[in-house]
C-alpha cells in the first residue's frame, strides 16, 4: 500500500530543538506515524514536556539536554540514542535561532552565536548521525533551513541568519552527495513565515507581518502542521529517492 511508505513504525529518530515550535511538533508528527523520538533540547522543562506528551500517545521517547554548538554535546547525545534504542534511523535539525540587528553593528558574540548555532552544530550533528548511520547501513537526515537561504527578507536585517541558513542549503547538497553510497538521504525544508516563537509576535505588527504577508501569494503564515507532512515524507521511504534536496513551503513568498 503507498501510505506505508509514510509509516515510520518502530523507527527511532532524533528532533532537535524538540522542545517547542517547530521541533515539538515535528516530534508528536513522527510519533503519530510510529516513531521513538529523543527530544534533543537546551531546555530541560519543554524538552521533558514533549517527551510526555510523545509517551502519552503510546510511543517511547527521551530528553537528552544537549547544546548543539559543542560537538561533545552532540557525540553525547547520539551516543545515548543508541545505547537507549540500539540505533538511529532519523534525524531532524531543527534548531535555530534568529538574530535582527544592522549588519555593520553585529558583534562578534551575535554573529558567532547565529552561526554556531543555525550552522556549526547543525553540521555536528550530521556528522554525529551519519557515523552512526554509515554502521548501520543508511539513514535519512532532515535539515530545517529556511527560505531566508534563497532571498534576503525585508524590512528586518538579519544578515547573520540569511547568511547561517544559505549555508545550510548548500551543506544539505554537499552531504548528500557525499554520503549517497553509504544510503544515507540529507535534505532540507525551506519554510517561509511559520507561526511560533521566532517570528510569529510580530504578524500583527504592519512594518513587519503586513509587508510579509502582502508578499506572500497566499496572504498568512504557516502552520506548524502543514510542515509536519513534509517531515514525515523526508524521514520515511515515501522519499526513498530523494537527497540533496531543498523543499520550499513559504506560501508562495519566494515566487514573486
Amino acid at each position: 500500500m503507498i501510505l506505508d511508505k509514510f509509516s515510520l513504525k518502530d523507527q527511532v529518530g532524533i528532533v532537535t530543538g524538540g522542545g517547542q515550535g517547530l521541533g515539538k511538533a515535528f516530534c508528536l508528527a513522527f510519533a503519530e506515524v510510529g516513531a521513538d523520538i529523543v527530544v534533543a533540547e537546551v531546555n530541560s522543562e519543554t524538552g521533558a514536556q514533549t517527551v510526555q506528551e510523545i509517551q502519552n500517545s503510546g510511543r517511547r521517547s527521551l530528553f537528552i539536554e544537549t547544546d548543539i554548538r559543542h560537538k561533545s554535546s552532540v557525540d553525547a547525545m547520539v551516543k545515548k540514542t543508541v545505547a537507549e534504542f540500539g540505533k538511529l534511523d532519523f534525524i531532524m535539525n531543527n534548531a535555530g535561532v534568529v538574530h535582527w540587528q544592522e549588519a555593520e553593528d553585529n558583534s562578534e558574540t551575535e554573529w558567532r552565536n547565529v552561526i554556531d548555532i543555525n550552522l556549526n552544530g547543525l553540521f555536528f550533528c550530521c556528522q554525529a548521525a551519519a557515523k552512526q548511520m554509515k554502521k548501520q547501513g543508511g539513514g535519512r537526515i532532515i535539515n530545517i533551513a529556511s527560505m531566508s537561504g534563497l532571498i534576503v527578507n525585508q524590512p528586518q536585517k538579519q544578515t547573520s541568519y540569511n547568511t547561517s541558513k544559505a549555508a545550510v542549503i548548500h551543506l544539505t547538497k554537499s552531504l548528500a552527495a557525499e554520503w549517497a553510497p553509504h544510503l544515507i538521504r540529507v535534505n532540507s525544508i525551506s519554510p517561509g513565515y511559520m507561526e511560533g516563537p521566532l517570528a510569529g509576535e510580530y504578524f500583527e505588527d504592519p512594518q513587519y507581518g503586513g509587508v510579509w504577508f502582502d508578499a506572500t501569494p497566499m496572504r498568512r503564515p504557516g502552520k506548524p502542521e502543514e510542515l509536519c507532512p513534509i517531515a514525515i515524507m523526508l524521514a520515511s521511504e515515501a522519499s526513498s529517492y530523494m537527497t540533496g534536496s531543498n523543499v520550499v513551503v513559504d506560501g508562495g513568498f519566494t515566487l514573486w
